[in-house]
Formats: C-alpha cells, structure tokens, sequence
C-alpha cells in the first residue's frame, strides 16, 4: 500500500529524517513514535507530499507517490485546520468535496459519524464556538468521512476527555479491520499500544527501533516486574537486584538485573514493606522501552 525507502530530509545542516525506510499493508496500523524533533511530522508532510525528500523513495501502491494519490489518504495534522466561521455540516461537506466526494454522497456519510461524536447539535455551529475537543473530533471526522485508503493522525487524542479518547480508540480498531492503513503520530505509549500492530520509534531523525509490537518487546525485552501497591516504594530502586524503576502513584514497572534470584528477592523485599495488589513478571511496557531508547531529554521541533 505505502513504502517509504530509504527517505532523508534535511534543512541546512540539521537532517531531520535520516534513511528512513518503511512499508505498510492494507489493515495495519503503525505507530510513528518519538520526542518531540524526532522526525515525525517531517515524515508525514513527505508522505502527504507537501514537501518533498532529499533522497530516496515514498511509494503508493509500487509507484511513486503523486498529487493525485493523496485524494486517498486522510490527514489529521496535529494543528488545528478549521475554518473559524463556518458551520460545521458546511465545512465538513466542503472538505470531502475537496478529496472528490460529492456532496450529497459527504452529507449522508456524516450523519451517523456526527451522531457517534455526540456533535448531532451542533451541526449548524461555526467552528470556532466549539470547545478543543468537539474541533478535536470534528477534525477527526473530516479526515475520515471521505472513506481514504490511508488514515495519518497526528497527535489525534490532543485535548480530548477519558471518554472521547476511548471512542476514537474504537473507532481507529474498527477502521483497520475494515483494511484502513493506518498511520498514527502520539506521545501516549498507551495509546500505542492499544491500536498499532507494528511500530517505528525515532530519536533525532533516527530509527531507534521498528517492527511489529511483539517483535520489539522480544528485542527489548528483560526480567520486568509490574507491582501495584499501597504504600512509599521509593526505596525499591536502591535494592541490589533492581536495575531501573519507571513509578507512578500506587504502581511502577521494575527492571531486575540478571541474577535469577532477582524476582523472588524483589518479591521477598517489597512485601515486608508494601501491601501489594499485584505483582506479575511481563514484557516491558512500551512506556518503557520509549523512555529507555529516547531518554527524557527532548529537542525542539525541528
């Protein structure tokens, strides 16, 4: 469906993608990861041949990627792009008719899409009277109603509730099982997780690590230990047999040494202090393996 080959952009001497290579099928969704000046949106804009790479190949369908060609693909920038003073049924139909629907075909189809968003009454609002979210799932809405071939979000869940988060989840899993490729751009490693079946994490303009989710947890996998507790666990990561900690409010996520002792002594250490709810030995989170290969230092974008 899409293949990227061996892609490299730069500007002046700063090279924002670096030989990037890539290529995705029908019903796949693949997650493009990484700190903010990774590279990421520099990928999309070439895929969406809004600017064009230094070197190498973006492919659609086995040949090189043109104009036309992105009549079949749906883009969500992370940027806002709504105009302020138009209705909501208006600028939807306007933006399908833009990719060649026609408009009666863009009116019927967003009907029950408007419905599934709670937007149903505000249909006839302008666009800049709704909240971030609403704009936020307004915009996801015209990325899909013209039915593409190729879905791009890029930071889709920005600005939006637990609930709304959850319904775009859904309605992302239920476009891939309909053979939606999928490209998806986020900083939530949960979200990720969830939906993509194969992912590209980029550091700097660098692939840092790629291939199908299973495939990179095996790779970068370790004794990892995931506790939920009650109780101040801060002093787990001074214990010998524990290699890094990633904690939050009543859990955190253990990285043991080798030693093949480590989980029964770990287990031995936390339960004279905490009162534990779970304690499971599991493939490392990709929250993890994120922070683990990017570190926390972030450049700015690029």
């Amino acid at each position: 469906m899409i293949e990227i080959q061996n892609v490299t952009k730069k500007y002046g001497k700063l090279e924002a993608v670096k030989d990037l290579s890539f290529s995705l099928k029908s019903g796949e969704t693949f997650g493009l990861l990484g700190p903010n000046g990774a590279g990421k949106s520099t990928t999309i804009r070439m895929i969406m041949n809004i600017i064009r790479p230094d070197s190498g190949n973006i492919l659609f369908n086995g040949k090189e990627i043109a104009g036309k060609d992105t009549d079949r693909i749906g883009y969500m920038p992370e940027e806002r792009g709504l105009y302020k003073k138009v209705p909501v049924d208006e600028l939807l139909i306007f933006l399908a008719e833009l990719k060649g629907m026609p408009a009666a075909q863009a009116s019927k189809a967003m009907d029950p899409l408007l419905e599934m968003f709670d937007l149903s009454k505000w249909r006839k609002s302008k666009t800049d009277s709704l909240s971030k979210g609403m704009s936020q799932k307004i915009q996801f809405i015209s990325t899909i109603l013209h039915d593409p071939d190729i879905i791009i979000l890029d930071e889709p869940f920005s600005g939006l509730d637990p609930v709304s988060a959850d319904l775009m989840c859904s309605m992302i899993t239920q476009l891939r099982d309909r053979g939606k490729t999928i490209i998806f751009s986020t900083h939530i490693m949960d979200h990720a997780e969830k939906i993509c079946n194969k992912i590209c994490i980029m550091k700097e303009g660098r692939v840092k690590t790629s291939g199908t989710l299973s495939e990179v947890k095996n790779r970068h996998g370790r004794n990892t230990v995931v506790i939920d507790f009650e109780g101040s666990a801060g002093f787990i990561k001074e214990l010998p047999m524990v290699e890094d900690v990633v904690q939050w409010p009543g859990s955190c996520e253990v990285s043991l040494t080798d030693d093949p002792d480590a989980g029964s002594g770990l287990l031995k250490a936390v339960v004279e202090k905490l009162k534990i709810r779970r304690y499971e030995l599991q493939r490392p989170s990709l929250h993890k393996i994120f922070i683990d290969l990017v570190g926390e230092k972030e450049n700015g974008d690029a």
